[in-house]
């Protein structure tokens, strides 16, 4: 159901970006064949960059057209999410003329990205070895979960199943309660940037080798990178690391503090930062000075003594006083926020993140920006995700040269489903 214009938070215009300033990939073309979530990821960050990317979308759409979410435009918030600056084509793979269609598209496309199952594209005769043949500068990415190759190779992956499974949910809760999935999907997001950074290496490569090559990405792989920092210490001495919850054994005072109103986060990672706590926002040098806590190691080995010290001194003031306090010091913490206190900030204000862009039939919709800034090549102006097949005649027309002829043809023949897509 689409949300009361009355309840959702008022946001500011998107800024125009500079007149005439040129985008990292202007002139490149994507062939998105990725739907769901790590594949449109790495999608949209390259339309961000100033690719024009081509979503191709079987007649029923994407599946995250049709999540479980708040929607606006008849677009819910998880394909909004992830698909701004693209355009929409519907084709049916499985048909002969859908097939030929997106031939023609990949022979002139830079980039192709695709996150079926593997052995998916063969079938279809557009996997790699297929496509290159006529275009030996294609840049073609695979997105899977566990990769292209191995036993595991064709089971489908998800992101909390890999968490699972690759040991980053172990590492997640506490000590004495059972493992717990990171929210956010943070292995399919993580993926996406990782399929993004491969495409942009093969661009560069083929700058020098005047070809493209296949590159791929599990999700399997990001995650093992995410925890790498575990997995070396077990690596090195054969320990289990162990869930540690909202305080890591290597530094303390690290972990959640409760003022009189209201939690907040305090990272102290050293002795400096420690005397500056102790000294500077507590007014408590004798803190810092006492053999149990003036070390690192010392303070990690006191850690229940020191936190109970702690505890009592913080509850006696408002958090906004705490925060006030540490900012001034520049001692790192910060309020536990909920989305909507961290959408409200002043931080997310000064970024200019989330901003509203134009919609052609809600008026406007939310945008949450990039997190990346170009001092020349500025990013694209963000264009709102496409309604299902919005561009598909514009595709064919503008870009494949097809004529009104052809376009029927095609039509006639099954390329676009059952339904008749576009305009």
């Amino acid at each position: 159901m689409d949300g009361s214009p009355s309840s959702r938070p008022e946001l500011p215009p998107h800024e125009p970006r500079p007149a005439g300033a040129p985008t990292a990939l202007n002139g490149t073309l994507v062939a998105d064949f990725s739907r769901v979530l790590a594949g449109p990821v790495c999608t949209q960050l390259l339309a961000d960059l100033g690719a024009r990317v081509i979503k191709i979308e079987h007649p029923d759409g994407d599946d995250m057209r049709h999540a479980s979410q708040a929607s606006i435009g008849g677009l819910t918030a998880a394909f909004l999410a992830l698909n701004r600056g693209k355009q929409s084509l519907v084709l049916d793979l499985s048909s002969p003329a859908g097939h030929a269609v997106a031939i023609d598209l990949i022979s002139r496309a830079d980039v192709l990205v695709e996150n079926f199952t593997p052995g998916v594209m063969k079938r279809l005769g557009l996997d790699y070895d297929a496509v290159a043949k006529t275009n030996p500068r294609l840049v073609y990415c695979s997105v899977s979960a566990y990769g292209q190759t191995g036993a595991a190779a064709r089971r489908s992956g998800y992101d909390p199943v890999i968490q699972a499974e690759s040991g980053l949910m172990s590492l997640n809760g506490f000590a004495d309660g059972p493992p717990v999935r990171v929210g956010p999907p943070v292995v399919d997001v993580s993926t996406g940037m990782m399929a993004c950074n491969a495409v942009l290496a093969g661009l560069l490569a083929r700058q020098h080798t005047n070809r493209g090559q296949h590159v791929e990405v599990a999700l399997f792989d990001t995650a093992a990178n995410l925890g790498a920092l575990y997995g070396m210490s077990h690596l090195i001495d054969g320990g289990v690391p162990a869930r540690f919850g909202q305080a890591p054994p290597g530094a303390a005072p690290v972990g959640l503090f409760e003022a009189s109103d209201g939690p907040f986060y305090l990272c102290i990672v050293n002795d400096r930062l420690f005397r500056r706590l102790a000294v500077d926002v507590l007014g408590r040098p004798d803190l810092a000075d006492d053999p149990r806590f003036s070390r690192n190691r010392a303070r990690a080995a006191n850690r229940p003594a020191l936190f109970a010290d702690l505890a009592a001194i913080f509850s006696g003031r408002s958090r906004e006083d705490w925060m006030a306090r540490l900012q001034d010091a520049n001692v790192p913490a910060g309020p536990v926020r909920t989305v909507a206190e961290a959408y409200a900030s002043p931080e997310m204000k000064a970024r200019g993140l989330a901003r509203a862009v134009a919609h052609e039939i809600a008026g406007t919709v939310p945008n949450i920006g990039p997190a990346v800034r170009f001092s020349h090549t500025s990013t694209a102006a963000p264009v709102p995700a496409p309604a299902l097949g919005q561009h598909s005649q514009t595709v064919l027309e503008e870009l494949l040269g097809y004529d009104a002829t052809r376009c029927a043809a095609l039509a006639a023949g099954g390329a676009f489903g059952k339904a008749q897509h576009g305009r």
